[in-house]
């Protein structure tokens, strides 16, 4: 199956601007919330702390890594092959903040898969912890994120 996040589409655009938006900008190495080496738009794959990117270049990294998780959202839920970008590029966004592995083994993949769109979206809520900590930040990216896996519904 082809990306749907192509570079230029309408989906990677809006992928790459929510996804983007959420992690934010960092052009050199910084210690996330929970002291792990990330850089750019929250890559931590291969980060050492001192590292130093451009924005292309990490503009060019966020792309292929959305990619990535793309591939991994679709093998794990497929119905989200036909579903509308926002509900796809919303699952992107969650799988791309706690890693394919636990989005694959989430109630929100559980429920794409039992056909409740409406109770995937909603589950998205359960994850707004990092290191069994509550954060603002990551209520209010589920919280988006939820809206956008339901658009339509």
């Amino acid at each position: 199956m082809s990306s749907r996040l192509k570079k230029g589409s309408a989906a990677a655009l809006l992928a790459i601007a929510v996804v983007g938006g959420f992690e934010g900008l960092r052009l050199y190495a910084y210690r996330d919330v929970v002291g792990v080496p990330t850089v750019c738009y929250g890559e931590t794959r291969g980060v050492r702390m001192g590292d130093r990117y451009t924005k292309e270049q990490c503009d060019d990294m966020l792309l292929k890594r959305l990619q990535e998780f793309e591939a991994a959202v679709l093998k794990c839920t497929p119905s989200l092959a036909h579903a509308p970008a926002k509900r796809l590029v919303a699952a992107v966004s969650l799988s791309y903040n706690i890693g394919q592995g636990a989005y694959c083994k989430s109630t929100v993949a559980r429920r794409f898969n039992a056909g409740d769109i409406r109770g995937a979206c909603d589950a998205f809520l359960m994850w707004n912890k990092a290191g069994g900590v509550v954060w603002p930040g990551l209520t209010r990216r589920r919280q988006a994120e939820r809206e956008m896996c339901l658009e339509g519904l």
